[in-house]
Parts: structure tokens; sequence; C-alpha cells
């Protein structure tokens, strides 16, 4: 499970609206034990993960073992049940990590496996898992993307300065950790204060993985963003949308959307500004299950009080910036915090001279391993 899990990883942020799953099939032979096929969910979201593993498979698939990081589709869509193709193939035994929420499936899989007298395990590496689906499993429970956001803090506990564009806070490796970030997720997003400011490009640019460059979404209420932006000039190549509120002036929408910039309408909150959930709501319409919100302090505070923000990538590095330059907002430190806050560490890296805490947002409970057969 633990190899279908890092299989999984290898589309994160490609399969949208799907999820990236990985499968693998293990088949009993007179030298013992060997892997006859490898699945993951195809770029686009089609063919599922478990059809080509199967066909990978051939033969050796009857009689063997299927482990797969999220239950078997049982519905009709696109493409037929991912269980009709798994008892065809005289699978023996299914070994599945995470039980699927989406009100087509949730359970009705392995109860189609059990009927067709095939051994079901569930719940094994649940966990790690359930990290590589967080998007899907966001939008189908809550719906609306999973919101990871990306915060560089400095020794003196700043985040950046409103006088300076693009500081670099942390160095070249924990930058480039930021990069992979961006490639295994559906969209980056970031405040018209940080697109006006830093005229970002937002796009992967690791070597090899400018096509797994993401959605770069900006949260615009007044349609501020500037046609003469990289995100404008660049959006015929690679999808922007704008999150305006409704009534935004026309003009300016018109202007942005001549340019292949997607204009998307949302409510206004009761504060006069854009409404986060709402603005989520309709990315999850669109089929985003993922957003990394990378900037800038005031869109990370707001999401933090709307309590919208699901897991939080801290760098922090030995930089100082100095007394004029952005804090930490209050209510982000106190969920971070120690005692007290709303978010558990779930992972530390260290990147040359950088720290990487990994927080998530404070787990509930989650049902024991359970076996059917």
């Amino acid at each position: 499970m633990a190899a279908a899990v890092r299989l999984a990883r290898r589309h994160l942020g490609l399969t949208a609206p799907n999820p990236s799953v990985g499968a693998i099939v293990v088949a009993d032979g007179p030298d013992g034990r060997r892997v006859v096929g490898r699945g993951v969910t195809a770029l686009g979201g089609r063919p599922h993960a478990e059809p080509q593993a199967l066909r990978q498979a051939g033969d050796a698939a009857r009689g063997a073992t299927l482990y797969v990081t999220l239950e078997p589709c049982s519905h009709h869509g696109v493409t037929p049940p991912c269980v009709e193709a798994i008892i065809a193939a005289g699978i023996v035994r299914v070994v599945a990590a995470v039980s699927d929420p989406d009100p087509r499936v949730a359970g009705r899989g392995f109860a189609r496996l059990a009927a067709a007298g095939i051994a079901v395990t569930t719940g094994v590496a649940e966990a790690s898992a359930a990290d590589g689906l967080c998007g899907h499993l966001a939008r189908v429970r809550l719906g609306r993307p999973h919101v990871l956001l990306k915060l560089a803090v400095s020794a003196d506990r700043r985040i950046g300065r409103r006088d300076v564009a693009n500081l670099a806070i942390t160095g070249p490796a924990a930058r480039a950790r930021a990069q992979l970030m961006r490639a295994e997720t559906d969209a980056v997003a970031v405040g018209i204060g940080t697109a006006e400011i830093d005229d970002p490009a937002l796009t992967v640019r690791l070597p090899g993985l400018a096509a797994a460059s993401p959605v770069r979404v900006v949260f615009d209420a007044a349609a501020r963003l500037a046609p003469r932006s990289r995100l404008a000039q660049t959006a015929r190549e690679i999808r922007v949308i704008d999150l305006v509120a409704a009534g935004a002036d026309p003009d300016r929408c018109a202007a942005l959307a001549a340019l292949g910039v997607e204009i998307l309408p949302v409510a206004r909150g009761a504060d006069g500004r854009l409404d986060l959930a709402a603005a989520l709501t309709a990315l999850a319409a669109g089929g985003i299950t993922s957003v990394l919100v990378e900037g800038g302090a005031e869109i990370a505070a707001a999401l933090a009080r709307r309590d919208l923000i699901d897991a939080v990538a801290l760098f922090e590095s030995d930089t100082v910036v100095g007394p004029d330059g952005l804090a930490l907002p209050a209510i982000l430190a106190a969920a971070l915090a120690a005692d007290g806050g709303s978010f558990d560490v779930a992972g530390r890296e260290i990147w040359g001279p950088d720290r990487l805490t990994l927080f998530h947002r404070r787990a509930v409970p989650t049902p024991s391993r359970s076996e059917r057969s």
C-alpha cells in the first residue's frame, strides 16, 4: 500500500476533478509474491488507476490481490465502474486505504466486491493515502477545495514588506520545495495585493515540470488585476481565474476577459468584501479540488477568520526583515501555536538553511481498520 500511495502522488494536481489514485496488482507465484500490474489515474482523470493496473497484469490478475488507495467506483460515468473490471479480472482480494465519501460510491464499491465473493480489507495506510486524496475528500465532504496556505517567515516573524516586491525570505532549496507544492495542486491563489505588488507568474519553474503549472487564481473583488500583468498576459497559455465580487466594474472585467482571463463573479460577504467561502465553492463547482494559497497577509488572515484553511506549510528562515516588515498575522500565529492552536504538526523538513513545518487541521478520529469477506 505504501508503494500505491507513492504511485498516486505522481499525478497529484493533474487529474482534477478526479483524484489521483494508485493501484497495484500482486500475484502469488512459485517464487513468491510479485507485482504484476501498476496503474495511476491518467492525466485529466481518465482512465482510472484500477483498469490500467489490471490491463497490465493481464491473465496474472486472476487469483491476485489488488491494492488501491481509494475505494473503487461502482457507478457508471464516462467510463464503466471499476468494480466490474475487478470482478471480471478474477481478483480474489482487494486491499483499500480510504473509503470514498462520494455518495455515488460511499461503501457501494466495497459491497459490490464482497457480494462477488472478493475479500475486502479497508483502512490500510489510511492517513498517508488520505493526504494525497485531500482535495477529493474536501470537495465531496465540504463542497470546496482543500486549502493549503504557504507562508515564509523570517527570524523576526515577518512575512514580507509592502515596499519590496518578491522579497526572498527563504533560500533556493526551500523555494524549490515550494515549487513542488505548486506542481502537486490544482490551483495556486493570491490576493490582489500580492498580484499588484509582486506581478507573479505563479507557474512551476522546476526543470521538466512546467507542464504541471496549476490554474492561477486571484481573489480580486473589484477586478483590479492589471491587463498588463504577467497573469493576464499569459492567460491563454495557462488558465487564470479572477474571482470578482458580483457587480465588479464591467469594463475592467471585459478587458481581462479579452485577454483570456476567466471572470468568476461571486457574492459579497457581510463586510462587503469577497465572500471567501462562496469563492471556494465556485472553484470546486468548476472542478478544482485543491488550492495552494501563497499570499498575501490579508487573504491569509481572512481565510483563517473564516476557518477555511485545512493545512499550512510554514517555512522559517534566519533572515531578518526588520521592523518595517509585515508581521505574521496574529490570528495565524495563534492557530499554529503549540498550546491552544487549531492545527497539529504533521511533519518537519530541512531545506538548506531553512526549516519547513507542515500543519494539518486538527484531526477528527477515523474509523479503525475493518475486514469484509
